[in-house]
């Protein structure tokens, strides 16, 4: 159960991570389509993607775990890193399109 527990702890880290960096990509290609630099923007939003597609790896594996018949036990760390993961991905496809405004704002001139 310690062991469970450990591994559970790490995932959750882990999926903390990846959608905090993933967030933060979201967060800085706005900026860049702000500046007009529509290019890193777009790469942004791509290193965003990846990192999210990271943290879904880990939240994946705790869904076919608990389809294994393996329950993990849920606390607050587990609970906050869905909800991180969650937000970040919602972040992403805010940005995408607050993006495509600022690109479509840029052809009307």
């Amino acid at each position: 159960m310690e062991q469970q527990q450990a591994d559970l702890t790490e995932i959750s880290f882990q999926i903390i991570l990846y959608a905090g960096n993933g967030k933060s990509f979201a967060m800085e290609a706005i900026q860049e389509a702000k500046r007009k630099d529509f290019k890193r923007a777009d790469e942004l939003i791509v290193q965003a993607g990846e990192e999210l597609a990271k943290a879904h790896e880990y939240q994946t594996k705790l869904i076919q775990q608990e389809a294994l018949g393996q329950s993990n036990p849920l606390n607050v760390l587990l609970i906050h890193s869905q909800d991180h993961l969650m937000t970040s991905m919602t972040v992403r496809d805010l940005a995408v399109e607050i993006i495509e405004i600022y690109r479509y704002k840029e052809w009307d001139k």
